[in-house]
């Protein structure tokens, strides 16, 4: 199915200067803003006071949000746990009062609520499970990001590798600044997005640079920037509806979703657009700047074997 049909191929490895110098900015401000601001970590990752609470009938999960903040009890989050009557407090660590006074308090403010609340059990999250979750969260991406470069590799040649995992690591960074810039809370389903955001990324990479591959076999008087330009031409039909269809499911999350799954949803909306950006603007002109050409792409010819014309396979 194509949607653009393209009577010239786009000049997009024209403008790759300007493009990496704008990818150079974006993660430049990313990196000030981890740095100076830092990531606003959710209860996950600092630890906090978890309570489930049973009502008699369905509860509000925005009214408790609202009335714990309403309290000063900070920012909860909140969610369905089991049934529609049961509901996940959780709340970050209040260093001035005790874990059972503090959870009393915060259930007291619930009862008063709803008379019908019940408090089934309370726990805390210690800082050193929050400490753990960090860390294997940063290994996890650290393990992503080395097997997709051995998988590309293997499958196409060390600078698609690297060109891939470069735009990958923009997609990120991008992603972690603006948490960083706005303070939005980063918990584990916000890390969840970021993996699928690699993954994601990398499969529009492997389309364009799949393309290149086969263009570099066929395209045997062109340049190498014609040949990128023909690739992300021809594959621009695909590239619009597959984003196209997989930010309308992201929008629907970001929007009718709920509370829990919202800072989810943007890290998804915010790879989903730099990633188209960084696969055809960011990928595809560091490996042209890499020096990948025509003989990387070809196979290397085996000693007593002639090569057989396309013809002859007809």
């Amino acid at each position: 199915m194509e949607i653009f049909h393209f009577k010239k191929d786009l000049q997009v490895m024209r403008w790759r200067k300007v493009s990496l110098s704008l990818s150079l900015l974006f993660t430049i401000i990313s990196i000030v803003a981890l740095s100076v601001r830092g990531l606003n970590l959710g209860v996950d990752f600092t630890g906090g006071t978890v309570l489930e609470v049973s009502y008699a009938q369905s509860v509000n999960l925005d009214s408790i949000r609202q009335a714990l903040e309403d309290s000063g009890m900070g920012h909860a989050s909140v969610q369905n746990f089991g049934t529609t009557r049961d509901a996940l407090v959780r709340l970050p660590i209040h260093a001035e009062m005790s874990t059972a006074q503090f959870s009393a308090q915060v259930f007291d403010v619930l009862k008063a609520q709803d008379a019908s609340a019940e408090l089934r059990r309370v726990e805390f999250v210690g800082p050193q499970v929050g400490q753990e979750l960090y860390e294997n969260g940063g290994l996890a991406l650290i393990v992503v990001v080395i097997g997709i470069m051995i998988y590309l590799a293997m499958r196409f040649e060390w600078r698609f590798a690297v060109a891939a995992i470069i735009a990958n690591v923009h997609d990120v960074l991008t992603i972690l600044g603006i948490f960083a810039l706005f303070q939005l809370e980063f918990n584990l389903t916000v890390l969840a997005g970021v993996l699928a955001v690699l993954g994601y990324s990398v499969n529009e990479s492997v389309v364009v640079f799949d393309r290149v591959r086969e263009n570099f076999r066929t395209m045997r008087k062109a340049s190498v920037a014609e040949v990128i330009n023909n690739a992300i031409t021809r594959t621009m039909s695909r590239t619009v509806i597959t984003h196209f269809s997989t930010e309308l499911a992201v929008l629907a999350v970001l929007f009718l979703g709920g509370e829990m799954l919202h800072n989810f949803a943007i890290a998804l909306t915010i790879g989903i657009l730099f990633g188209i950006y960084s696969s055809i603007l960011v990928g595809s002109p560091i490996a042209m700047w890499l020096g990948v050409s025509r003989e990387h792409m070809m196979p290397v010819k085996k000693e007593g074997v002639e090569e057989m014309e396309p013809e002859k396979f007809l």
